[in-house]
Formats: C-alpha cells, sequence, structure tokens
C-alpha cells in the first residue's frame, strides 16, 4: 500500500485493520457457505458379518470398525438388490428394483432420462467423482458415468471387466487406458485372468481417486467409491481355481489355511487400510468435519472364487447369500461417519436402504428431490432426530434370476419380512426379524393380514419392464 504523507498514520493502521477484517470476514463466508462433501465407499459382495465391527473374528478391519466407533452403525439396512448391477441402479436412481429401469445382472445401459444421484449433486454446484466398477453402462452409450453427472471417472464399466483385478487395460472417463498385464484368457469386454501381473487394479483406483481428492479438497465434492473388492474372479476361479486375487497375502501370509481363504481376508483388510488413508488425507487437509462418510456393501456374501464363507461366518447370524431375497443376500453392514455430527459408537436398527441416498443427498445439499422416487432421506437418523425421521410402510424388492423372487420388507420398524419365490402363484413366508434375524421360523400361517398386505404390494409396485422375465405378471 502507498503511503500518503498528507494522511495521519494512526488513519493508516485503522484503514489497514478494516480491510485485514473484511478480507477475514470474506475468507470464514466462503469457508461457512461451502456445503459438506459426500463420500460414498461400496464394497462388492461383502456379507453382513465381515467387518470386525459386525462380528468378525478372524479378518481385520481395525480403519472401518474406527469409523463405526466414531459414527453410527445402521443395522438394518438394505442393499438395493441381491446381485451388482441392479443394486447401483438402485443406488444411483433412488427407485425400488420394481421401478428401476435395470433390474438385473447383464449388458444394459442407464438412459438419458434417467436421474442420477450424481446428477443431482450437479444441480447443487459439487464436483462429482466415481472410481472403480460402474456397471450401469457399456463402452459408447449413454449410460457411462460421463454421461450420467460424474466429471470423472477411472475403473471398470463392463461388470465381467470388474472380475478380472489384473485387466490389460482400465477405463479413464471415456477411453481405455493400457496396463501392463498380460492375460492368460482375456474375452472383449476385458474379463479373464493374467499370465503376467503387474497392475493390481485396486491399487490404481484408490490413488486416482486420492489424486482426485488432492485436486478437488478445496471445492465441495461428491465421491463416489464402487470397490471391486472382495469379489471374485469369476473367470480366474475356472481357470486358476483361485478367484480371490490380490498382490500378496499380508499378515494372513502364514495361516493355515486355504490360499482362497487368505486372499478373501487378504482383499478385505486391504480395503480397509485403504480407507484408512482416505481418511487421514482428509483429516491432513482439514475436511473430514465437513464431510460425510458412507461405508456398506452392494449385496451379501458370495460363495465364488474357492472362498469358504462358512469358515469366516460371512453372514453373521442372517440367512441366505448373495443370489437370495433372504436377509443375508440384502442386509448389509453399513456405517455413517461425520465428526461432529453423527454421534460416536451411535446404533440405529431403523430401516433404510440404497434408494434412500437420493433423497439423503437432496436434503444435505439443500435442494429438492426428483418427485416419483421411492427414497426416504435418513440424516435425522444420522443426527440422533428419530422425532423428525420419515417413516415408511415398506421397503420393496425383485429379483428375476432364479426363476424370479419377491420380498418385503414391512412396518415403520421394518419387523415384519415377506418373501415369495419363483412365481405368482408360490405361498407367501413371513418372518418376525425382530425375533428371528434368521428367518427360521416361518409365521405366515400365524399373520394372514401380513400375507394379504404382501400379496397387494407384491401386484402393485411390481411395473412392467421389457428388459427382464415376467414370473410376476
Amino acid at each position: 500500500m502507498k503511503i500518503n504523507k498528507n494522511i495521519p498514520f494512526r488513519i493508516i493502521i485503522l484503514i489497514n485493520l478494516i480491510i485485514l477484517s473484511i478480507s477475514s470476514n470474506v475468507k470464514a463466508s466462503k469457508k461457512e457457505s461451502r456445503k459438506p462433501n459426500l463420500i460414498f465407499i461400496l464394497a462388492d459382495d461383502l456379507g453382513y458379518g465381515d467387518l470386525g465391527c459386525f462380528g468378525q473374528k478372524k479378518i481385520k478391519t481395525p480403519n472401518i470398525d474406527r469409523l463405526a466407533d466414531k459414527g453410527m452403525k445402521l443395522t438394518q439396512f438394505y442393499a438395493g438388490s441381491t446381485v451388482c448391477a441392479p443394486s447401483r441402479c438402485v443406488l444411483m436412481t433412488g427407485l425400488h428394483t420394481g421401478h428401476a429401469y435395470i433390474r438385473g445382472n447383464g449388458r444394459h445401459n442407464l438412459r438419458p432420462s434417467d436421474f442420477t444421484v450424481a446428477e443431482l449433486f450437479k444441480k447443487a454446484d459439487y464436483v462429482t467423482g466415481c472410481f472403480g466398477k460402474w456397471g450401469l453402462g457399456n463402452e459408447g452409450t449413454d449410460g457411462i458415468p460421463t454421461k450420467q453427472g460424474f466429471d470423472s471417472f477411472y475403473g471398470y464399466l463392463h461388470q465381467g471387466h470388474a472380475h478380472n483385478y489384473y485387466p490389460t487395460f482400465l477405463i479413464n472417463n471415456e477411453r481405455r487406458v493400457k496396463l501392463r498385464n498380460l492375460p492368460a484368457q482375456e474375452s472383449k469386454t476385458g474379463a479373464g485372468w493374467a499370465s503376467i501381473r503387474t497392475d493390481y487394479s485396486h491399487d490404481l483406483i484408490t490413488e486416482n481417486a486420492m489424486h482426485w481428492i488432492d485436486m478437488n479438497k478445496n471445492k465441495q465434492f461428491f465421491l463416489y467409491l464402487p470397490f471391486t473388492i472382495p469379489h471374485a474372479n469369476n473367470e480366474a476361479k475356472r481357470g486358476t481355481k483361485d478367484g480371490q486375487e490380490v498382490p500378496d497375502y499380508g499378515i494372513y501370509k502364514n495361516k493355515k489355511w486355504t490360499n482362497q481363504n487368505k486372499g478373501q481376508a487378504a482383499m478385505i483388510t486391504r480395503m480397509d487400510s485403504d480407507i484408512g488413508r482416505i481418511i487421514h488425507k482428509l483429516h491432513k487437509y482439514k475436511i473430514a468435519n465437513n464431510t460425510l462418510i458412507i461405508f456398506t456393501s452392494d449385496n451379501g456374501h458370495h460363495h465364488e472364487g474357492g472362498n469358504d464363507p462358512e469358515f469366516f461366518d460371512a453372514n453373521g447370524p442372517l440367512r441366505g447369500m448373495k443370489r437370495d431375497l433372504y436377509e443375508g443376500g440384502i442386509r448389509v453392514p453399513t456405517i455413517a461417519y461425520w465428526p461432529d455430527r453423527i454421534k460416536a459408537g451411535s446404533i440405529s436398527d431403523h430401516p433404510f436402504y440404497f434408494g434412500d441416498l437420493m433423497a439423503t443427498a437432496a436434503e444435505l445439499v439443500g435442494i429438492s428431490p426428483p418427485v416419483s422416487i421411492d427414497s426416504i432421506s435418513f440424516l435425522p437418523t444420522l443426527f440422533s432426530k428419530p422425532n423428525q425421521q420419515t417413516k415408511r410402510d415398506f421397503i420393496y424388492w425383485e429379483f428375476l434370476e432364479k426363476k424370479g423372487a419377491q420380498a418385503l420388507v414391512l412396518g415403520e420398524t421394518g419387523r415384519w419380512k415377506a418373501l415369495r419365490k419363483q412365481s405368482v402363484k408360490a405361498p407367501i413366508e413371513i418372518y418376525d426379524l425382530k425375533n428371528d434375524i434368521g428367518e427360521k421360523n416361518n409365521v405366515a400361517k400365524n399373520h394372514p393380514e401380513i400375507v394379504n398386505k404382501a400379496e397387494e404390494l407384491f401386484k402393485t409396485e411390481h411395473v412392467p419392464n421389457p428388459l427382464w422375465k415376467k414370473p410376476f405378471e
């Protein structure tokens, strides 16, 4: 500042103080006006009992357990479906599988008319990034992440390609990036397994996500991390008998376990370590207190790749696994972490599911959600305000593999479970989840009123979709 000799020095000092005060207030205002970040971490085929904080005894997950200790466990949180693609479609669109466009695995793509959570964040002026397994749109289609609301993408588009932890390429936005792995066998989609293993896809995905945080730390952002771990490489299982592909077994190296079980545990612990690195970075940049982190899984545990889920008690107290609509196929371990906003060590058994992310994100950023969605916000529950939590009558699923199945969780507390398998003429099973979380006792004969309600909802919640079989019409 150039000093005018005709102005008293005390006035000059006063002017400087005013300028500094204004500058400081502007900076504070900008900081206060920044909306919270959201990081949504999605494991692949992680069972309800695969984490230490959900009862796991053999696999070490200290960083995720710490999130639970310092945040909230949601013990009745459900995936969108019991397999990958439809579960992710429900997550992204806020529509349950009776209304969603993609209702099963296969080569189907989201349409331009489908409104995603990422597009909602873009409406709120967020930067958006997706790193990992997409599964909702293939190369050259309108379903790819960069045409569905994401500014950046790195990982897999095709779900078969995502089986391969040592692929010859990954997708960076809309182009293939060549890797140093050499295939033993590979399809056009990139599925297969490698003979020379150099670049481990999970590590590359994590590093790209970490770099993205570096680049966007001063912006409000939505980061979607659909990791592939611990999904098995089914193609490798057929070729090598071991689909649990991991660079090393780490702390499990000397365990007297099968290699497949070592690999399963090592993958989960590797993911846990990387989540710890992400949390550390948020604290380093002093943005942890402005970031909501949600961790969950896309469906229940699997029996693929050669691993033994019974050895790990991967579904905990639940019945069933991936491809079932029993609790073990759809109830997933879920944790929410937000320092100073979510009460440390809190637990909620309120029933929520993937479709609720849309309404939750809308409330988080302060804009209206789409009108015709199957979604309620669970922010009041996260903030320990149960009296403000919107209640629901039911959560609905349909699954069109294995001759089809439909399921409902009924009631405000999610006490009752209704399940019908294979056809509209099949009997409806009823389970009291409050007293029978393992779904051992079918109590349909004792509760005809619940059977009748389920029968009606099974009819009304299924909307025909030409892409899929029609066992319920």
